[in-house]
């Protein structure tokens, strides 16, 4: 039976007699090919002519791996950061914020930080005060000397008494920073604050803990404007909102205890107000001496008190 079979040597003369040009450009190409590779070792940094570059430099591959690598310095990158934030301060200022706010609020929500051991332990029942609410275990000078419960909300109001006074201090800071200063470090209180409420409270219920985050917002709202009304209007009138919110408005209360923290407010904000904004925007400041440090400015006698006494 006839086929139509080429064998490969066959097809191979027919192409080499058909195409005589074809073969030999072929044969020149892999001649080319063939020449040593140590001719091609050269790097050329010349630029084509249509760019009217410099004169071309070339620099062989032996001189070139003589040249050592230097790491760039961390202060370069330090210094390209900081001309950054000269030339485009609205662009980097989110960025800074952010991370300085960070460990400003650490140092707010430090004042007022409980545990619960038995949130770590399996099967163990969470203790809950009169109310309900969930107590734990806290020291410092608010639930020691104060006579507070380590409780959500006491932690959430003794964090607010120093995230206001931070906020009084970025009002001082240029129209366009000043919002994003505080909006960062209201995000971090609330971050930390759905944190403590999976990890110490239990709370697993995405629903309820935005319950909880939505009340929590309203009271910080109500804390904006009270303690903005005290600090204008007077000390009298500071108490009494630190009577409403972070005592919950007993009566036994001890009104001495009460008028150190107005002191202290007092004390922190005049701090805060002198110093520059480049010290407070580090994010590395502290509060001073717990309330109780007022204790002798509060004993002290106002001219009323002694011009009362004398008539």
């Amino acid at each position: 039976m006839a086929s139509n079979y080429t064998c490969r040597a066959c097809s191979k003369a027919l192409m080499n007699f058909i195409h005589p040009v074809t073969s030999t450009r072929r044969l020149a190409q892999k001649s080319s090919l063939r020449k040593p590779f140590q001719s091609l070792r050269s790097v050329s940094t010349s630029a084509p002519t249509l760019y009217h570059a410099t004169p071309s430099v070339s620099v062989s591959v032996q001189e070139k791996s003589k040249i050592a690598f230097t790491p760039p310095n961390k202060s370069a990158f330090v210094g390209i950061a900081q001309e950054l934030r000269k030339r485009a301060p609205l662009m980097t200022e989110t960025y800074v914020a952010y991370g300085a706010t960070k460990g400003m609020f650490l140092e707010c929500a430090r004042h007022g930080d409980y545990k619960i051991p038995q949130a770590q332990e399996k099967g163990a029942e969470i203790p809950t005060d009169e109310n309900g609410a969930h107590v734990g275990v806290g020291s410092g000078w608010w639930y020691d000397m104060l006579g507070l419960t380590p409780t959500f909300n006491v932690w959430a109001q003794i964090t607010f008494i120093h995230m206001y006074m931070l906020q009084v201090r970025f009002r001082m800071f240029p129209s366009t920073h000043a919002p994003v200063w505080t909006q960062h470090l209201i995000n971090h209180a609330f971050y930390a604050a759905e944190d403590r409420l999976v990890v110490w409270h239990k709370i697993t219920s995405s629903s309820l803990r935005q319950k909880y985050l939505k009340d929590l917002f309203s009271q910080w709202r109500g804390v904006l404007l009270s303690y903005d009304e005290g600090l204008v209007k007077g000390d009298a009138m500071l108490a009494a909102a630190l009577w409403r919110n972070l005592l919950n408005a007993r009566e036994d209360i001890d009104y001495q205890k009460l008028a150190e923290i107005v002191g202290y407010i007092r004390r922190e904000i005049r701090r805060l107000d002198e110093a520059t904004d480049d010290e407070v925007a580090r994010g590395s400041w502290r509060f001073g001496e717990d309330p109780g440090a007022e204790a002798p400015s509060v004993m002290l006698q106002s001219k009323l008190m002694k011009e009362g006494e004398r008539a």
